[in-house]
């Protein structure tokens, strides 16, 4: 039986902290504003000229080094990321070019907060199938290049940061091991509206131009309240959904680890199901929501503080732009 295990994780944020108090200096804003509605205090911005390749490159590097595997041992890359270097190619085959593997696949996708989940279950399904052993699955972000730094921007400005994670995940045949179990992914698009970025974009003529920066419509558009209102109840009911399936209790979960959105939905979430608070991981007070980064971010930290050991049972969950919703069950 092909089954697949993380083998190594990895994160990487800037050295630059941009606080409340810094975000309150360029817009009507404050720390007590901030900090009330989304659990955030601090979060990390590039410097000019690094972009989230760049990011994704030291990710995977110590994801690399954890797992044991040399650079050329990966045999497929896929990357989730919102905030492409480039409206086209996608970063993975960036990623694929900085890691010196010429001729391995790689793969983009774009799910926004739920890009590592689908991405994850990408991977288990290429190793269980056969097709690979070895993938490199990364998450990563440059929001702040695109965040309108001004009032009109607020809502969403004060959310969102940069840094990228990355796994490495291979091959395992032991069915009581270290593995992923299940993946359950959702979406509904009557919702895309709600949460996304209208231009550019093909679906209008031009596609882009200057009168789309001027209306807004070029920058990060949210409409809160519907997002908490789904956030809620899609959370708690795809982790029970992964927790049914595998006839679980959710006092049975090690440690939860949901995508960082805003810290009322997670402890609204951790109310729901029931649990304690030690039990669901957050950072977002540190980094703010790195969409598709802030699972592997987290994970990674996790591991590396060993509230993540080998043989926990991990339920990883998220909820984003589509609306897309997705869990990962698993044993690390």
């Amino acid at each position: 039986m092909r089954l697949s295990r993380i083998a190594g994780t990895g994160h990487f944020v800037p050295a630059r902290v941009v606080t409340n108090h810094d975000l309150a200096a360029v817009m009507d804003t404050s720390d007590e504003w901030i900090l009330e509605r989304t659990g955030i205090r601090e979060r990390r911005f590039t410097e000019d000229g690094v972009t989230g390749t760049d990011l994704a490159v030291e990710a995977s590097r110590q994801a690399l080094s954890e797992a044991g595997w040399e650079a050329g041992d990966v045999q497929f890359i896929i990357f989730a990321t919102l905030s492409p270097d480039m409206y086209f190619p996608g970063n993975g085959v960036l990623l694929q070019r900085e890691l010196g593997l010429p001729g391995v696949g790689a793969m983009d996708v774009r799910n926004q907060c739920t890009g590592f989940v689908y991405s994850l279950s990408a991977a288990d399904a290429y190793i269980r199938m056969g097709m690979y052993d070895r993938i490199l699955v990364v998450g990563a972000e440059r929001h702040s290049a695109g965040l309108r730094m001004d009032d009109r921007g607020r809502d969403t400005a004060v959310l969102f940061g940069d840094g990228a994670g990355a796994v490495c995940v291979d091959v395992t045949t032991d069915p009581e091991g270290s593995r992923l179990i299940s993946h359950h992914l959702h979406a509904d698009g009557r919702f895309a509206e709600e949460l996304c970025i209208k231009s550019p974009g093909a679906g209008r003529k031009p596609w882009l131009s200057a009168d789309m920066v001027d209306d807004g419509s070029s920058h990060p558009f949210m409409n809160g309240r519907e997002v908490f209102r789904n956030a809620v109840t899609r959370f708690p009911e795809v982790i029970m959904e992964a927790l049914d399936g595998q006839g679980l209790t959710p006092d049975q979960v090690d440690v939860v680890i949901p995508h960082q959105a805003n810290q009322r939905i997670t402890d609204a979430v951790t109310k729901r199901l029931g649990l304690p608070r030690e039990k669901v991981l957050s950072n977002i007070e540190r980094f703010g929501n790195t969409t598709a980064a802030s699972i592997p971010i987290v994970l990674s930290e996790a591991v590396k503080a060993d509230t993540v050991q080998r043989g926990d049972l991990v339920c990883l969950a998220a909820f984003g732009s589509g609306f897309t919703w997705a869990a990962t069950l698993m044993r690390y």
